[in-house]
């Protein structure tokens, strides 16, 4: 049986990105007229980096605990 991947997972993952990515241009265009909308637009860019990254970890995290299943099916 093959690994199975949560594409639901790495879906929410890329909106996080796409919204992170987002955020830190809003910082750009932002940085010399408005430096505290600035610093915001990072601080929610630098969270939705993080909840990308524990999605795909999530993600990773079940591929090798079922390549380890497979394993020891062997």
């Amino acid at each position: 049986m093959p690994s199975q991947i949560n594409t639901d997972s790495l879906k929410k993952a890329e909106v996080a990105t796409t919204l992170a990515k987002n955020m830190i241009t809003q910082a750009i265009e932002q940085s010399a007229a408005n430096p505290q909308l600035a610093e915001e637009a990072l601080k929610q860019a630098s969270q939705e980096i993080a909840q990308a990254q524990t999605m795909v970890s999530q993600v990773q995290s079940t591929l090798q605990t079922q390549a380890q299943a497979q394993q020891s099916q062997s």
